[in-house]
């Protein structure tokens, strides 16, 4: 049993399920992934920090996909100088923790997962209410090219239309 971190929230296991990934939603003063490698015997061992969320953004729900990339929902810290409209979707991180991707959503993603043929769709819940789905690559961790592209386009038109949600 844990009890060393603050909030605890979401939480997912590696592909080969030997390390288990949890959220500390409430640390100070980011939010955290930590990653525990998982014994033999199913016991929590190694305990380290994967993902500072750092700045602006804050971590929700997420999902481990078969490659290892952490799918993570992504939002404002509610601090004043963050905004919410260029840090809400999902951020895409790889085995190792490096940001390799972010979805913008127009809202906070609170949890997701995957579904669909193949795990292809990413199925997220915004805050409020509202569920959406986009395809996925999973083999890269993005969007596939034809949202790649309505992405690229949204971000540099002056309608200020975002997101790549069908």
């Amino acid at each position: 049993m844990l009890d060393d971190l603050a909030g605890p929230n979401g939480l997912c296991f590696s592909p080969d399920e030997k390390v288990l990934y949890i959220i500390e939603a409430r640390a100070q003063p980011n939010r955290k992934v930590w990653a525990y490698d998982l014994g033999a015997d199913g016991r929590l061992a190694t305990k380290r920090l994967h993902i500072d969320a750092g700045g602006p953004g804050a971590l929700d729900g997420m999902r481990c996909d078969e490659d290892g990339n952490l799918w993570c929902g992504w939002g404002s810290n509610g601090s004043p100088t963050a905004n919410a409209a260029d840090l809400d979707g999902v951020m895409v991180f790889n085995p190792a923790g490096k940001p390799i991707g972010h979805i913008r959503l127009p809202e906070r993603c609170a949890n997701l997962c995957f579904g669909g043929a193949k795990a292809q769709s990413l199925v997220h819940g915004e805050q409020p209410f509202a569920v959406r789905a986009v395809r996925r690559d999973a083999r890269r961790g993005r969007l596939n090219p034809l949202q790649q592209r309505d992405r690229d386009n949204s971000e540099n038109s002056p309608s200020g239309t975002r997101g790549a949600t069908e």
